[in-house]
């Protein structure tokens, strides 16, 4: 059953709040329950976000939700972590799933094989006489790492908020979104093997509530309960070129022409019939290059470094012959 949360808008995302180029943020792979708060020196996350975007991150801040976000590869979904975290100046916790990660590896993993190894070294021990002290073996804690949702509800429990990042989540296999719908409901845990050891957000302070972004590249579908326990939003690939141009200057690709070319061809790309349309992850890479190398705006019609734009071998030569046409006939 879905828990209702207490509506929380004490803290807001602003897309257009003036931020320093660099602010130090709690370094998240400190220990969460220290009373010490290390300090690690952060750049600021160059993104653009749109006012719809701004107005879904804040429906979740404000539901304590995760915000469940989809669209093409490399359309911006992981940076917005990254962005909100910077601009909020929060510690992010990340988790980039793999085929072989496991639910609760966001909220802790137990090593009972190295406990279980102490145990037998302190057996020995004693059988010769030398055992002195308490043995290690016997804390439970000793033999727990906590993974980075997990951190994010500890680390609430000390009255410090976190984002988390649940990067890539349909490459876990299908039991994955379901083996957590209590834990991002609830936002509690406790430790299986030492049942003592538990962790929770106060229900009181919704304003301790980690901020949660999950990204999905649609390669698998999700399970209607998870979907009903997040917020959505479809992240699209730019459609003004207005905006495609501020985007390019955030990322210091300051040659107008350049900038103008580069984005007249990834549009033509993007309007083909290729099965992988160029996203901007790739259009900023290309661009970034382009510029490394002095490569004049002219240059461009030649489609140079096609292989950052381009991912499969179908889409290449299409491209290639195209625009090597147009070349040829000085269209």
């Amino acid at each position: 059953m879905i828990s209702r949360h207490q509506v929380d808008v004490s803290l807001s995302f602003k897309r257009d709040a003036k931020v320093p180029d660099t602010r130090e943020i709690e370094d998240p792979t400190s220990d969460p329950e220290s009373k010490k708060l290390p300090k690690k020196r952060v750049d600021r996350e160059a993104y653009i976000a749109g006012k719809a975007l701004e107005e879904v991150v804040n429906l979740a801040i404000s539901l304590g939700r995760p915000l469940l976000l989809q669209g093409d590869p490399g359309c911006g979904k992981t940076r917005l972590a990254y962005a909100v975290a910077y601009s909020l100046g929060l510690p992010i916790e990340e988790c980039y799933i793999k085929s072989t990660t496991k639910a609760q590896d966001l909220l802790y993993t137990y090593d009972a094989v190295s406990r279980l190894y102490d145990a037998q070294v302190d057996a020995v021990q004693v059988r010769k006489g030398k055992s002195a002290g308490r043995s290690r073996a016997t804390d439970a804690r000793a033999y727990i790492k906590f993974g980075p949702l997990g951190r994010a509800i500890i680390r609430a429990k000390e009255g410090r908020r976190s984002v988390v990042l649940i990067d890539e989540i349909d490459k876990a296999d299908l039991d994955f979104p379901n083996d957590l719908l209590r834990e991002l409901d609830r936002l509690e845990f406790e430790v299986a093997e030492a049942p003592e050891i538990s962790y929770r957000v106060p229900p009181d302070e919704p304003k301790l509530r980690p901020i949660i972004f999950v990204t999905h590249n649609e390669e698998k579908a999700l399970p209607t309960a998870f979907l009903r326990r997040c917020v959505f939003h479809y992240l699209e690939f730019p459609k003004e070129r207005a905006e495609l141009d501020a985007i390019l200057g955030q990322h210091a690709i300051d040659d107008k022409a350049l900038r103008n070319k580069a984005i007249e061809v990834v549009t033509r790309l993007r309007q083909r019939n290729l099965l992988k349309k160029p996203g901007l992850s790739e259009l900023l890479d290309w661009a970034g290059y382009l510029k490394a190398t002095h490569t004049d705006a002219a240059q461009l019609k030649g489609l140079p470094a096609a292989e950052a734009l381009i991912k499969t071998l179908p889409d290449l030569k299409q491209a290639q012959e195209e625009f090597q046409t147009e070349r040829a006939t000085g269209a």
